[in-house]
């Protein structure tokens, strides 16, 4: 999770009402404009994540005590705090609705940046995962459920009604560990069989990608990874002396 706290915002403690429990969450859009040029500069993201709590706290007929939202999620992948863990939401319609759902908003809107990246679904989803750590539901829901709006717009109501899925391109993949590696001496078979035998030869096709699996993987300890590439050295010399004598 990529957490910008109110902190590093530079924004004092949040002034908005106490609440330890909600069913779940709600996930909102801006529902203005909003311009594509956050795609590529997130020091934009942070730019419009101020001015939306600006304008929120100069609305005098809501009469705002913070930023409406609990969270906001930029195009880049970062959560950004707003009022926080533990604070009523102000986004949601109602004091009852308030009280129902946190809100977390996607820096999309209705025209320029409509649809969410991936990261910022992530982002959502991180999210909902810190809240439910601290009292929320399970419910996630779209603005619109339960009161009359747009909100949060087509893209991501499409996503909220499938039941918000953490896209895979935002789940890190693991590591390949070191077991998973081949030896030397597969590593040797399989240039022996490249070079020396069928080049359709399935063992050694197999044993090549397994080869350029290991040449890619990187490892903190740079020596047991030269010590191991010297074996392989060592192990083709021996192949290629062993076809000269032949």
């Amino acid at each position: 999770m990529k957490l910008v706290t109110r902190a590093q915002l530079g924004w004092p403690a949040s002034e908005a009402p106490t609440q330890t429990s909600t069913k779940g969450v709600k996930v909102h859009y801006e529902g203005t404009p909003v311009s594509t040029k956050l795609l590529d500069d997130h020091a934009a993201c942070i730019t419009e994540w101020k001015n939306i709590r600006a304008s929120h706290l100069a609305n005098t007929k809501e009469n705002y005590s913070d930023v409406a939202y609990n969270y906001a999620a930029c195009p880049h992948g970062y959560l950004l705090e707003g009022r926080g863990i533990g604070r009523r939401t102000g986004a949601n319609g109602n004091q009852d609705l308030n009280r129902a759902h946190y809100a977390i908003v996607g820096l999309v809107g209705s025209e320029g940046l409509t649809k969410p990246t991936d990261a910022m679904l992530g982002a959502i989803r991180d999210g909902i995962e810190l809240l439910r750590q601290h009292g929320a539901g399970n419910e996630i829901r779209g603005h619109r459920d339960g009161y009359a709006t747009d909100c949060p717009g087509g893209p991501l109501y499409a996503w909220v009604q499938k039941g918000a899925p953490r896209p895979s391109t935002t789940t890190p993949k693991p590591a390949p560990q070191e077991d998973d590696m081949p030896t030397a001496k597969e590593i040797a078979d399989a240039v022996w069989a490249k070079q020396f035998a069928s080049p359709t030869a399935p063992q050694g096709t197999d044993a090549l990608r397994s080869a350029a699996t290991f040449l890619r993987w990187q490892d903190k300890h740079h020596a047991e990874v030269l010590a191991r590439l010297d074996r392989i050295a060592n192990a083709l010399e021996r192949l290629l002396a062993a076809s000269t004598k032949e």
